[in-house]
Parts: C-alpha cells; sequence; structure tokens
C-alpha cells in the first residue's frame, strides 16, 4: 500500500512539472511571434518641416560698390601776399564757415589803407576848389570878364578833379578789401586738413596753398551699376521708387546708414559699360570722411507679385536647382525650379512654383526616394526677424 502511494505521487508531480514546461514553451512562442510581428512592421513616415510658397510684392535689390566724395573741396589759397602771423585752427577739426583759419601780417596793408584815405582827402579838396573856380568861371564868362578859353579849362579841371576823387575812392575800396583779405577765413563749413605754410612763413597771394577744407555735411556717395541694370534702375528712377539707398561703410555690418539718390549721369561709359549714379549720405556729426568706400543697396526691379521660399528649401544638382514638394497624400516629389534673387532669408523662384504648393524646409535629408510619405510639420516660410526689403543676386 505504500509502494502504490509513492508510484501516485511521483506520477502527479510528473504531471505538474510537464503541465509548467507546456505553458512556459506557449509563452515564448508567442513571444517569438511577437517579436516577428514587430519586426515586419513597416517604420512610420518622417517627420519634416513644410512651409507654403509665399506669392508678394517684393523690390529686389542690387549691391554695389562706391566711394564717399565731398560736396566741395577748397584749396584754400591767400589773395594778399604776407607772411603768416597766426595759423588760428586745429588741424583736422570741424570749422564753420567764416571762421578764421590763418591771419597775414596786416601792418603793410594797414599802412597802404593810411595812404589811400590821404590821397583821397586830397583829390576831395582839389574837387572842391575846382567846383568853386568853374561856378566863378561861369559867372564871369557872362559878363564878357574871362575868356572862353579860360572857362573851358576851369570847367575841365572841375572834371578832373571828380575823376581823381573817384579814383582815390577807388584806390581806399582796394586796400581796404586787402587789409581784410589778411584775416583768411573758411569760405564753406567742413573740416580742415593739414596747415601747408606755418606761422612765420610767406605765403603767396594765389599760389600757396594754405590748407584744404572739405565739406562734410552732407557727403555724397557715387557709384556705377552695370549697363545691364541700368534700364530697370532708371524705370524705377521715373517711378520715384527709389529715393530711399542703404548705405555701408568699410568695417560695418550690412546696411546701417540711408541716402537720398538724387543724381544719375546722362550717359553710359562707352569704356566700362557703367552708369554714374549719386547718392547724399547726412553726416551731421561729420563721422564718415571723403574718400572712404561704401557699399550702396539700390532697387533694380519690382515684382508685384513674387514667389518665395527659404533658401534651405532649395537643393542643388549639379547646374540644376530643385525643392521637395508636399502633395496633398504627404508624399514627396522633387520639382526643378529657377531661381533668382534672394531677398533676405528667401529666394525668388521664377518658375516651378505655383502658389499654394508646399515644400520642405528642414529635413530634406530624410527623403530618400521620389514618392515617399512624409509626416509635414507646417512651419512659417520666413524667419523670424527677417524681412523681404533687402535683396542681392542669388
Amino acid at each position: 500500500m505504500q509502494i502504490h502511494n509513492e508510484k501516485r505521487v511521483s506520477t502527479t508531480s510528473l504531471s505538474r512539472g510537464l503541465g509548467v514546461l507546456l505553458i512556459i514553451a506557449l509563452l515564448a512562442g508567442c513571444d517569438a511571434r511577437g517579436e516577428a510581428q514587430t519586426a515586419s512592421a513597416p517604420p512610420p513616415p518622417p517627420a519634416v518641416d513644410v512651409a507654403t510658397v509665399l506669392v508678394e510684392p517684393v523690390t529686389l535689390r542690387e549691391t554695389f560698390t562706391g566711394r564717399v566724395a565731398s560736396p566741395q573741396t577748397v584749396q584754400l589759397r591767400p589773395r594778399v601776399t604776407g607772411y603768416i602771423d597766426e595759423v588760428a585752427f586745429e588741424e583736422g577739426e570741424l570749422v564753420e564757415a567764416g571762421d578764421l583759419l590763418f591771419r597775414i601780417d596786416p601792418r603793410p596793408y594797414e599802412a597802404r589803407v593810411q595812404a589811400a584815405k590821404a590821397s583821397l582827402a586830397q583829390a576831395q579838396s582839389q574837387r572842391r576848389l575846382t567846383e568853386v573856380e568853374a561856378g566863378r568861371s561861369r559867372q564871369l564868362i557872362q559878363k564878357h570878364m574871362i575868356s572862353q578859353e579860360q572857362h573851358d579849362q576851369r570847367q575841365a579841371a572841375a572834371l578832373n578833379a571828380r575823376a581823381q576823387q573817384a579814383e582815390a575812392e577807388a584806390a581806399l575800396s582796394s586796400a581796404e578789401l586787402d587789409l581784410q583779405y589778411t584775416r583768411v577765413t573758411a569760405p564753406v563749413t567742413g573740416r580742415t586738413g593739414r596747415a601747408m605754410v606755418t606761422q612765420g612763413n610767406l605765403a603767396s597771394a594765389d599760389q600757396s596753398v594754405l590748407t584744404t577744407l572739405v565739406s562734410v555735411d552732407p557727403l555724397y556717395v557715387y557709384f556705377d551699376s552695370n549697363e545691364a541694370e541700368a534700364p530697370s534702375a532708371q524705370a524705377l528712377l521715373n517711378q520715384g521708387k527709389t529715393a530711399t539707398l542703404r548705405i555701408g561703410l568699410t568695417g560695418e555690418t550690412g546696411f546701417p546708414h540711408q541716402g537720398q539718390l538724387d543724381f544719375v549721369d546722362n550717359q553710359i561709359n562707352a569704356d566700362t559699360g557703367t552708369l554714374r549714379y549719386r547718392a547724399v549720405l547726412p553726416n551731421p556729426d561729420g563721422a564718415f570722411r571723403p574718400g572712404q568706400f561704401a557699399r550702396v543697396e539700390m532697387p533694380v526691379d519690382h515684382l508685384t507679385a513674387a514667389m518665395l521660399v527659404n533658401r534651405k528649401a532649395v537643393l542643388a544638382n549639379q547646374d540644376r536647382r530643385f525643392v521637395y514638394v508636399v502633395g496633398d497624400d504627404n508624399t514627396v516629389t522633387p520639382r526643378q525650379i529657377e531661381t533668382g534673387r534672394e531677398v533676405g532669408d528667401l529666394i525668388v523662384v521664377r518658375e516651378g512654383l505655383k502658389a499654394g504648393d508646399r515644400v520642405i524646409v528642414n529635413g530634406t535629408q530624410k527623403v530618400l526616394a521620389p514618392g515617399m510619405p512624409v509626416t509635414p510639420n507646417p512651419i512659417a516660410m520666413r524667419e523670424p526677424a527677417a524681412s523681404n526689403d533687402v535683396a542681392t543676386r542669388s
């Protein structure tokens, strides 16, 4: 009896062990099938940033290189000869029109003024005497107390005295003018150059260059455009759309200054094929100097409905450019385009796109083949703080 019980216990334990092994095998098989099914499932479409093509009016600009020039440049020369008594300015400083710059020794010219005054007084005295004698002569000739010859002589003497007085007055005016010229003043408001003749040296009238004076506010910026750009730029000028230009000087980033276009040459330079323009640049604090190089942005064309895409959306294949267009079914199609100028962070698309097209801006590297599906993430085509008022050649 004891032996039979032991056999039954052994059989029950074995059955339980086989059941556990069967459950483990079933669970392992389920896990394997799940892993196989997971491995065979396709991956989800990649996420990409997509933006809609912008259609808006833009003014296209071209960048030119120019040079700053002064509207007025004066080589200051003395009008009288003499020794320099005083240099009354600091070299390189800003001066106002009428400020004293040089003083020539005035004493010789003061003496000439005094001599001219004395000559005038003598001429005035002589005139009064001859006029009295001429008046008396007219009375005597009526009484036949002097001859006609004497009468004519006294009348001529009076006329001669009046002429001598006029000559003396002119000599005095000239002497006084020369005395004024001993003070060499600034003819225009501007910045002085180096003093070429210093104190104690002789300055010759109309020959010696004392210094150079240039006006500084406003300044001119001269630049040339090529012949191909001239017609469109001139058309904008005629429409009054290029009043304001953007200007950047050497060492500056971008175009922080504004100028007004005030002159276009009347002919194209046959040697260079360029047309000369001039902009007026305000310079109230005198920070800019004539001779500096300048970069000028000028409008050269205006598009009423330009197609614009972000420059990051444009890809290159040798000499061709294309974008990835996302269709309504969220599949990708490469589209060849013809690009124009850059407008900030955007590029003008001349051909290949239409209004409403969606293009991939970020994530183009995830596109492995045409027609593949993607998960579009809508974003703005224009990046924050970008503007469409600055355009350069693409």
